[in-house]
């Protein structure tokens, strides 16, 4: 995939995030994806951060979403190479103050195959 084309899949994702659509987030998900994220080892512990599949990505943004419905992204730098994309955004939530986030997507073929967040 070339760079510019991974910038869309990433634009695609935070527009399906936001809108929280599973049915078209999951879609850019390899159905054996991998994805860790901090806040994902704090409420799950026994995951130790990661998840796998698509049906484990819709239970962990299913619980999210319904937690917090007005979690929303908003990309502030979006950096890709042939074989990932970096992006960095803004969590907002309602009550909530703004977290700097970074996460990089590894995509192979024309779907993630791999999600790493990453936060202080």
């Amino acid at each position: 995939m070339s760079a510019q084309t991974n910038i869309e899949i990433a634009k695609k994702w935070f527009n399906a995030f936001n809108q929280h659509n599973l049915g078209d987030l999951l879609n850019l998900y390899h159905s054996d994806a991998r994805h860790y994220s901090p806040k994902l080892k704090l409420r799950q512990p026994e995951t130790n951060g990661e998840v796998r599949g698509r049906e484990a990505l819709h239970a962990w943004w299913q619980d999210a979403f319904d937690r917090l419905p007005t979690l929303a992204y908003t990309y502030t730098t979006l950096t890709a190479n042939d074989d990932r994309v970096f992006m960095e955004y803004v969590r907002h939530v309602a009550g909530e103050n703004d977290m700097l986030v970074a996460e990089v997507l590894d995509i192979k073929d024309g779907k993630i195959v791999a999600s790493r967040v990453y936060h202080g």
